[in-house]
């Protein structure tokens, strides 16, 4: 049954939780939301029959959560933690994170913030190892559009530098006008990814962090998983079955369900 938290700033969080136990957070990454997500679902009900509480949530500007506002313009990450706390308060005042993709870098960022974090495990983080100002940029251009109102033209360039078949792809099937519509919340996700400098990243994250690839993933996480080890103060890397950005089910559950419970 979908609950809601309340954030700072008033905004609806809608979220599901699943089983009783230590609460652990699914937090999305770009372009996810709880409709039509049936692996990170299916990953949840798993967490929870194994002794865990579950939590599902639609981030802000998606799903049945409350909209990305204009006000947001340039604090798009501060809301998104504030978002994870008000999250945390409701299922308990201490929980733990799993994020995914960008969601990682979020999920990092509330730690650095003081969010009651006990671990974090993070998939596949997009993060560029050098800090060129491409990823400003890319932020910068996409508040642009979003300002706008272009929301597809600041999807096509939130997607510029993936696989050309995943957009392809995309623009081909039906989901193309519901990807449309979450262009607001995406900003965040750029956001998240270009908050320098690289070497004093996340720098107050003292919790253990478990950084995950996929064995057959694409080029750009292994160099970002080694970057983010290297970086935080406890964090380790484990490599399990995946493959181009996607993980696999069972690998997921039994990385996690380890990691959390220990």
């Amino acid at each position: 049954m979908a609950e809601f938290a309340v954030s700072a700033d008033g905004t609806r969080i809608v979220f599901e939780r699943r089983g009783r136990g230590p609460a652990v957070i699914m937090v999305p990454g770009a372009m996810q939301q709880r409709a039509g997500d049936a692996m990170t679902a299916a990953l949840a009900e798993r967490l929870a029959a194994r002794g865990f509480t579950s939590v599902h949530y639609d981030r802000r500007g998606r799903g049945e959560s409350g909209p990305v506002q204009p006000q947001d313009a340039g604090s798009e990450v501060q809301r998104e933690i504030e978002d994870i706390a008000a999250i945390v308060r409701a299922v308990g005042g201490t929980a733990s994170l799993f994020g995914n993709s960008s969601g990682g870098a979020l999920a990092l960022w509330a730690a650095q913030s003081g969010v009651p974090v006990s671990r974090i495990a993070v998939w596949e983080v997009p993060l560029a190892t050098d800090d060129d100002g491409e990823a400003a940029e890319n932020v910068a251009v996409l508040r642009s559009r979003v300002a706008a109102k272009q929301n597809e033209a600041a999807l096509e360039h939130f997607m510029k530098d993936m696989p050309p078949a995943w957009l392809e792809g995309a623009k081909a099937g039906g989901a193309w006008p519901g990807m449309v519509a979450l262009a607001p919340s995406l900003v965040a996700d750029a956001a998240s990814l270009a908050i320098g400098p690289r070497e004093s990243l996340w720098s107050h994250v003292t919790q253990p962090v478990l950084v995950l690839v996929g064995e057959q993933t694409l080029p750009v996480f292994p160099p970002a998983a080694e970057l983010l080890v290297d970086t935080l103060a406890d964090a380790r890397r484990q490599t399990i079955a995946g493959q181009s950005h996607q993980w696999q089910l069972e690998a997921m559950e039994s990385a996690l369900a380890d990691f959390f419970g220990a």
